[in-house]
């Protein structure tokens, strides 16, 4: 199978010194002619996770298109990590990289209908600059995507598309978040003008958090708005509304900015209406809704929910960004951490011997079982991106079940990045609690991504909610343990999905037998076993990805190491779930002693070959360089004051 190398799509990343790299032992195989276990794994990551033969003789400039141009782009000075600015000074440094990236985007319109290259550049971008992720993610997917899927072409974007205007989206309101599509901002279809007027009702109503200040120059807003003809409630439709001219708001536009939050600044704000005129070209609209000079709406929608979620179409699409957004944060940490972990020395068991932190399992142990889960994120992420771009939309079954699907992924990717974040700042100690080591911040920016597109948890419920009856978790014959192995994958496999399926039947039994007459207390007794249903479909989903990936290779020693890194990561996911097993006949009591020894088994396989995990990471040099901690001479610049 031919492999691209890593310098396929950007210059190749120095590796730190580490004999033990390729020093694997699986049974011997040949490789594929110039290609090392590190590029077989960073191909495996970086490509599309399905291609056909077309895609084996273009993958090198594929993976170049996709993930090349940003890869290149942050190893740029203007890049560089800057710890130590203000948050106005670091809000302004993430609008002027928003327009480096405008400049290497090409036709930004060919971006925003790009699915794989939109979510490449929040990988790339979220672990250098979380304020540029967010300003990117709101002016290419939410602006511009919804001005492209509301008859965009017939418009004018050439503003937007250069930068000469930065587009923002107004959505959520200070009294509405999950529940927008109740929100109450109003746009009234004025008769006389055949325009509208935009208003903010009440204080609850205003625009709560979106970058509307004047940092980044002229801006205009794509606004959900109630559309109300002559009294009567429309629907909420998209308005397309200028905020700012170069010398400041708009009349009738009120913006007031909010106090810093954590994560990167950016300038978040709350932002009104009063009596603000709209022309009648301002209404997005497209086959949901249509408009005609009279206000009569015609639809090809039933009903005004349906209208509201086409509307806001794009946030599917950004949830695929926030979840790529922070998979980049959870693999730069990672590679902080491993890199300081081979750098750190500290006392031995012996007098005046020093051995590396990675000598400890109980610290390569912990990074270990942190790689392995972000593996799994990686080839989730790539499996649902490929799903959603080659889906066929005309289907509406398969269109909503990939919408739940993303749902359920973007909870499960950034929750599992916050917990990857944590964990490498702490194995980094003090260190890792200054901003110049590219650490502290973390956590803080995948919060962000967390609450963005839909807060976890809702969009968790929502989805736990059609999963109940509407999806058979399997398998639907049990699998009984005898002669299986916990060494199997395919063991392993299945005791996650049956443990899934062991949730679903808890939360359908709940549901059953909830209080009759009580919706909200049936729904009560119900939500925490089809919640945790959603969480093993979440981690069944991204092991079957990793696993699909280590059968793709043809390079023995990188299938052992993805095969054991699929192994500890099932381990891990079985280990609160044995006694359910256990008590299903599932597993036996044998197997249910030897988790921790087998676990610890994977583990010391895989620990002469950290740095080889994260090195596929592809995370550039020219980035690492600029981190204290990523470098052996890391003592010799802690005192280094910041540079602006």
């Amino acid at each position: 199978m031919f492999r691209p190398t890593r310098a396929s799509f950007g210059k190749a990343t120095a590796t730190v010194s580490e004999p033990a790299r390729e020093s694997v032992s699986p049974p011997q195989a040949a490789a594929p002619a110039g290609c090392s276990v590190l590029d077989e794994l960073t191909g495996l990551l970086f490509e599309r996770f399905e291609r056909d033969e077309r895609d084996e003789r273009d993958e090198r400039d594929e993976r170049d298109r996709v993930h090349g141009t940003w890869r290149r782009l942050i190893t740029g000075e203007a890049f560089a990590h800057r710890p130590g600015l203000t948050p106005q000074e670091r809000a302004e440094l993430s609008y002027r990289r928003l327009g480096l990236v405008n400049d290497a985007a090409g036709d930004a319109r060919t971006l925003v209908r790009d699915t794989r290259r939109l979510t490449a550049l929040h990988e790339w971008t979220g672990f250098v600059d979380g304020g540029l992720c967010t300003v990117a993610s709101i002016h290419y997917n939410l602006f511009l995507g919804s001005l492209l899927d509301h008859d965009g072409d017939r418009r004018e974007l050439s503003d937007f598309t250069s930068l000469r205007r930065t587009g923002v989206f107004l959505c959520t309101e200070l009294e509405h978040g999950n529940d927008v599509a109740a929100l109450r901002t109003e746009a009234v279809f004025d008769r006389e003008t055949g325009g509208f007027v935009l208003n903010t009702p009440v204080p609850g109503a205003q625009k709560f958090m979106p970058n509307t200040s004047l940092t980044g120059g002229p801006k205009t807003a794509v606004v959900a708005a109630r559309l109300l003809v002559d009294g009567e409630d429309q629907g909420v439709f998209l308005f397309l509304t200028p905020l700012s001219d170069e010398r400041g708001h708009l009349p009738g536009v009120r913006v007031r900015p909010l106090a810093e939050r954590t994560g990167t600044p950016v300038d978040h704000c709350l932002t009104a209406f009063d009596q603000v005129r709209l022309d009648r070209e301002a209404m997005l609209e497209a086959e949901h809704g249509r408009l005609d000079a009279d206000g009569r709406l015609t639809s090809g929608l039933g009903n005004r929910r349906k209208r509201f979620l086409r509307s806001v179409g794009r946030v599917t699409v950004g949830k695929l960004c926030m979840s790529a957004g922070t998979l980049g944060m959870a693999r730069a940490a990672l590679t902080i951490a491993t890199r300081y972990a081979h750098h750190r020395h500290i006392s031995g068991t012996r007098a005046g011997q020093r051995v590396p932190l990675t000598a400890h399992r109980s610290h390569h142990g912990r990074l270990l079982r942190s790689l392995a889960t972000a593996y799994a994120m990686t080839f989730l992420q790539r499996s649902v991106v490929d799903r959603w771009v080659t889906h066929d939309e005309t289907d509406r079954e398969e269109h909503e079940r990939l919408e739940r699907l993303i749902a359920v992924t973007k909870g499960w990717i950034t929750w599992q990045a916050r917990e990857i974040t944590v964990e490498c700042r702490e194995r980094c100690g003090a260190q890792g609690l200054f901003p110049a080591n590219g650490l502290s911040e973390l956590p803080g920016n995948v919060e962000g991504g967390i609450t963005a597109e839909g807060d976890n948890l809702v969009i968790w419920l929502k989805a736990a909610s059609e999963m109940v009856f509407g999806h058979e978790s399997g398998p639907a014959t049990p699998v009984l343990p005898v002669g299986r192995d916990l060494g199997d994958l395919g063991f392993l496999r299945d005791l996650l999905a049956s443990a899934e399926r062991i949730w679903q039947r808890r939360a359908r039994e709940a549901l059953r037998g909830g209080p009759s007459g009580d919706p909200l207390g049936r729904w009560n007794e119900t939500s925490g076993a089809a919640l945790e249903m959603v969480s093993l479909h979440a981690r069944l989903q991204a092991a079957d990805a990793l696993r699909a990936a280590a059968a793709r290779t043809t390079h023995a020693r990188a299938r052992f190491l993805l095969e054991n890194l699929c192994r500890l990561f099932l381990l891990d996911q079985l280990r609160d779930n044995t006694g359910d097993l256990l008590a299903a006949g599932l597993m036996s009591a044998e197997h249910v002693t030897s988790l921790h020894g087998t676990t610890e088994s994977v583990v010391a396989a895989l620990s002469p070959h950290l740095m080889t995990l994260v090195d596929a990471f592809h995370i550039p040099e020219e980035y690492l360089s600029r981190i204290p901690l990523a470098n052996a001479d890391y003592a010799e610049r802690t005192d280094a004051s910041p540079t602006r």
